[in-house]
């Protein structure tokens, strides 16, 4: 049997590759599927050669390059020993990219969903993503148009949270699903999926909550958590709801989102919301020279204007946010109507359900 390799190096990835994987073995069940990931591209049917977790910032990637280099060279050896028959690489592009040169250097195909963001910095990488990747499948609406100006071959295939949308309950179901009462003001808090975010956010993101409960008596606070983390409930004081972002935003009245995707799911699911991020103080320094674009959050990004405000390292302040979150509670406030119609703006832009479905028939198409 021949073999797909799909790699994906952190707990976005590792959904994204699972949905794929499903659908490719539904396609093409005479493919072995091996590759890196977590749980769920495990249990999606997906050998894994490593199990992978992804890290973030400058500085913090630095400790982490002698076990990628071990990991690339082991990679390397079995795309050289000519039975991968397709090279399927997910976001993580520090990573990769590197898999992808050697991809191309033993002449087996590349597919790439989820390209590294050039949009934002290092824009350098067009000209080799030309070179190295045989087909990207892109998640953003710009995207594609941007790539094949620099040569790359590359599709829209949609977002694939948009597969996780199609069947968000209401309200009232989404508060019985995670055990709250239907009736009075809910605030979510999704405070990050990487142990070093969530060290860096979780007692700014209480401190936000804390403030809001004293300005709105009653209300109700969630505190959503990533499958990749475990939180110590001796210090956050109010329910946890784990790997049901969904469910949470839709029971939520307000969201206080860490940077990431969290952000376009709070789009998808018609939550307000405030996009805050911090990070080291040399990452921090570094980023602000690299980074061309104006905006952090992808809700803002894809919508091309600020729909949601922002407050990144120093200007995170829990007084500051809680003034932002605050008027967005409020039924019917010109603000909040603001706010949903530029959320509803940016679902629109994402796409239609099916991403995975796609990307699965152009692997198994590039298979052959």
């Amino acid at each position: 049997m021949r073999e797909v390799l799909i790699l994906a190096g952190e707990a976005s990835g590792d959904l994204h590759g699972a949905k794929l994987a499903e659908r490719l073995r539904a396609t093409r069940p005479d493919l072995t599927l091996t590759g890196t990931g977590g749980e769920r591209m495990a249990a999606a049917g997906v050998t894994l050669l490593e199990r992978a977790e992804g890290v973030v910032g400058f500085v913090e990637v630095l400790r982490h390059i002698p076990a990628h280099w071990r990991l690339l060279r082991r990679v390397t050896a079995r795309i050289r020993a000519g039975d991968v028959a397709l090279v399927i690489l997910i976001d993580y592009p520090g990573f990769n990219m590197r898999v992808a040169a050697a991809a191309h250097e033993a002449g087996v195909p590349v597919l790439y969903y989820i390209t590294p963001q050039v949009w934002a910095w290092r824009a350098g990488r067009l000209k080799t993503m030309a070179r190295v990747i045989s087909t990207a499948a892109v998640i953003l609406p710009f995207e594609e148009e941007l790539l094949r100006r620099h040569g790359v071959n590359a599709t829209f295939v949609g977002h694939p949270l948009l597969d996780r949308a199609t069947d968000m309950p209401d309200r009232a179901e989404a508060r019985r699903r995670i055990g709250i009462p239907e009736d009075g003001e809910v605030l979510a808090l999704f405070p990050g999926s990487r142990p070093q975010e969530i060290a860096r956010h979780l007692d700014d993101f209480l401190a936000v909550a804390r403030e809001l409960e004293r300005r709105r008596p009653g209300l109700r606070v969630v505190v959503s958590v990533a499958p990749t983390i475990q939180l110590d409930r001796s210090r956050v004081p109010y329910p946890l709801v784990a790997s049901a972002s969904f469910d949470v935003l839709r029971a939520a009245d307000v969201a206080l989102c860490k940077s990431g995707t969290t952000t376009l799911e709070a789009a998808v699911a018609g939550c307000p919301c405030a996009i805050v991020y911090r990070t080291s103080a040399l990452s921090y320094a570094i980023a602000r020279r690299l980074v061309k674009i104006e905006h952090i959050g992808l809700l803002n990004i894809v919508a091309g204007r600020e729909v949601a405000p922002e407050f990144v390292q120093d200007a995170f302040e829990p007084a500051r946010v809680a003034d932002a979150l605050e008027p967005l509670f409020v039924e019917g406030s010109a603000p909040r109507r603001a706010m949903l119609d530029g959320l509803a703006d940016v679902r629109a832009r994402l796409g239609t359900p099916g991403a995975s479905a796609r990307v699965a028939a152009i692997a198994a198409e590039m298979a052959r």
